[in-house]
């Protein structure tokens, strides 16, 4: 007989302990951290606890990910308030710069706009800067905001003197058409840095981001 046999013996005769109620309770077993050993019944009860420090640990770390989530999405209501009341695209990107800055805590932000053609009252030309095709059809091609490393050249450029110190970034496409995931030609882009190379890492969700490009391009296309 192995220990499987033992094993499936036991679990197909549950009255077995009833019967020989003595053979349970001289059971002895080693203790789980070491030292003297334990009755089976003691034994239950530490992994009892095991599971529930466990299952606390669990529940702990859900809710924080919930308390989180909760704070962006209210994050994310404040920013398309703000972008639903601006009356001009000067307004819209100064709103979103704005709250992304104060709110989000992001601390640069570039937008670049190729597809939009500028007006007289936009102000800012750095947001119709010149773009190259290369970077255009990379912004295109992305099913989804690149976040990672600050390693493109150009875009880099794009923060400005803080550019050096850049260390993680986020790239979000912005489409004309936003009705669909990924539809709509593209027609811009929004990068976001920080300094911390954690904060924009190639393994994180990119849920929010993507809806703050939806939010951003739907804003726009309400100037074109």
């Amino acid at each position: 007989m192995n220990p499987d046999d033992v094993a499936q013996y036991l679990q197909d005769n549950p009255a077995f302990f009833d019967d020989y109620a003595d053979v349970l309770a001289r059971i002895q077993l080693p203790h789980p951290h070491g030292g003297h050993a334990i009755g089976l019944a003691d034994r239950q009860v530490l992994n009892l606890r095991e599971k529930h420090r466990a299952l606390e640990a669990k529940l702990a770390e859900l809710l924080q990910f919930g308390e989180e989530n909760d704070a962006i999405s209210e994050k994310m209501h404040r920013l398309g308030l703000a972008l639903l009341a601006a009356s001009s695209r000067d307004a819209l990107l100064w709103a979103l710069n704005f709250n992304l800055r104060e709110d989000f805590a992001i601390p640069h932000v570039a937008t670049r706009l190729w597809g939009m053609r500028p007006r007289e009252l936009d102000a800012g030309a750095e947001v119709y800067g010149e773009v190259s095709d290369e970077l255009k059809h990379y912004a295109a091609s992305l099913a989804q905001p690149y976040c990672g490393a600050n390693n493109n050249a150009e875009s880099a450029r794009w923060f400005g003197e803080a550019a050096a110190q850049v260390r993680s970034a986020a790239y979000i496409p912005l489409r004309e058409s936003v009705a669909a995931a990924g539809s709509g030609a593209c027609v811009g882009m929004l990068a976001l840095g920080s300094e911390d190379a954690a904060r924009f890492y190639a393994e994180m969700g990119t849920l929010y981001l993507t809806r703050l490009g939806e939010l951003a391009s739907a804003g726009l296309t309400r100037f074109v």
